[in-house]
């Protein structure tokens, strides 16, 4: 049986990702590591790696700062215990949008690990979705926040740059296929998936 902690079981990492997508705010390195520090501590993540294709007693593990996501092109990696129980691989990565807009930080965990660990999280919708792993990744995104503030959180499948917190200007949409966590001013709203 394959174990979804494997990060030499490449099936650990395919199928797309399930994630909690945050919208940073400007492109700053000193909120980007806030966000990314809050990130690891809030989610209890077990290491911090610059490789996938080496499991963790194979490599160095790395410092979880803004230069080693440079280093490693933009990803970091480690595992992290579901609310099931079970440990599974999951990185990772930094989107630097530069003058224009802001940085986003995506923490995912694969499909791939979440099918070997035994997790349902599509119910015959034309998207994927988990309940368990949207109420999971909400509560860690609640706990960055108490930490470092951000623009906007997005849950769900693969949901990186579905919306933003300039075109929400602080209002969550009534019909929701993702989850939005929204700041109003120093309270966090959830907004979970409801279509």
């Amino acid at each position: 049986m394959t174990s979804p902690a494997a990060f030499r079981d490449q099936g650990n990492w395919s199928g797309g990702y399930y994630e909690l997508a945050i919208e940073v705010g400007s492109s700053d390195d000193a909120r980007l590591q806030a966000v990314l520090s809050a990130l690891w501590a809030a989610a209890d993540v077990n290491g911090c790696f610059g490789r996938s294709d080496r499991e963790p007693g194979e490599q160095d593990s790395v410092p979880c700062t803004v230069d080693s996501l440079a280093e490693f092109g933009g990803h970091l990696h480690g595992q992290v215990r579901l609310p099931t129980g079970q440990l599974v691989v999951c990185g990772c990565v930094a989107i630097r949008g530069g003058d224009d807009s802001g940085d986003w930080l995506d923490f995912y965990v694969p499909l791939g690990a979440l099918d070997h660990a035994g997790l349902d999280y599509w119910d015959g919708r034309p998207f994927f979705r988990s309940a368990v792993m949207d109420e999971w990744l909400a509560a860690i995104g609640a706990e960055v926040f108490t930490r470092a503030f951000f623009d906007l959180g997005l849950v769900g499948f693969e949901v990186s740059g579905c919306a933003d917190a300039a075109t929400l200007a602080g209002k969550l949409p009534q019909r929701r296929s993702i989850g939005y966590l929204l700041p109003l001013g120093d309270v966090l709203h959830y907004g979970a998936a409801n279509a």
